[in-house]
């Protein structure tokens, strides 16, 4: 198993540095793709159409550009990307975080050495850039490693690491492929995965880079993020998936973190990590 896609949507407010530096962090895979699917998510400025163009003239036989007319969201340009991807395997990556070298490498083996695996993340850093250089990491986001733990894990937070996930084309589309409706697209994705019997496996050593922008914990927040985290968690506990205690929880939690002030939200997200990453070193 040495060939797969990969999966990128791309809207209006993206930088064209972070952009480009994305696409090329995967091009420069120590196994590369044999096919990228870059959705544009509606119209794009000049300076996004700059970088297509680039990436174009040095991968054309790699890449296709898809575009949708409006800007209609993640999910939505993720659902509509997987029906052009042309391999059994896929790896997602956003538009604006950067992928280490080996990273589709190290899932790919995963995949290629336990079938029972359909998603594989791992470990992500985040960053905050001084002087263009990739540099000052402030935090890691480590996640339970086999099977049967990362379903534990489901039942009270997101299980994978979007931005570095892999996983099998089929069985998404048997979940039922990315939602367009009032859910967080990730996360109802793979509470419906496990659900129809998917096991995923996180790589506990680091993956990627993540921009930890001034907004990142800002978008943490808010009625639209609340109201879909409280409709997923109800329909995790109508469909049995999670308890009334760990229903009422997890509500609970994400109704005190949504409405926090931003710095303290910011700290609190902070001093997970912090503990994650102590955990991921014993």
């Amino acid at each position: 198993m040495r060939e797969y896609s990969v999966l990128m949507s791309v809207y209006h407010r993206e930088k064209a540095a972070y952009l480009r530096q994305s696409m090329e962090s995967m091009f420069a895979q120590t196994v590369p793709p044999s096919d990228f699917v870059l959705v544009c998510d509606g119209s794009l400025p000049d300076s996004l159409e700059e970088v297509i163009r680039e990436m174009q003239q040095e991968h054309g036989g790699v890449l296709q550009i898809i575009r949708l007319a409006v800007n209609g969201g993640l999910g939505r340009a993720l659902k509509k990307g997987i029906s052009f991807c042309r391999f059994p395997v896929i790896a997602r990556m956003d538009s604006d975080d950067i992928s280490r070298p080996d990273r589709c490498e190290r899932q790919l083996a995963i995949l290629e050495n336990r079938q029972d695996i359909d998603i594989v993340s791992g470990t992500i850093e985040e960053f905050r850039e001084f002087d263009g250089e990739n540099t000052a990491v402030c935090g890691r986001r480590i996640l339970p490693s086999e099977p049967e733990a990362v379903r534990r894990y489901a039942r009270l937070r997101c299980p994978f690491n979007h931005p570095c996930v892999m996983f099998r084309k089929q069985a998404v589309l048997d979940a039922g492929n990315y939602s367009e409706e009032e859910y967080p697209e990730d996360y109802y994705l793979w509470v419906r995965m496990l659900q129809r019997g998917s096991r995923g496996y996180n790589i506990r050593e680091p993956l990627l880079w993540m921009r930890a922008e001034a907004d990142l914990y800002r978008r943490r927040a808010g009625d639209e993020y609340l109201r879909k985290h409280l409709h997923l968690f109800r329909y995790m506990y109508d469909t049995g998936f999670i308890s009334a205690p760990q229903y009422a929880a997890c509500s609970a939690i994400r109704t005190m973190s949504a409405v926090m002030p931003n710095r303290l939200r910011a700290a609190v997200y902070s001093r997970l990590l912090h503990r994650r990453q102590k955990a991921g070193k014993k």
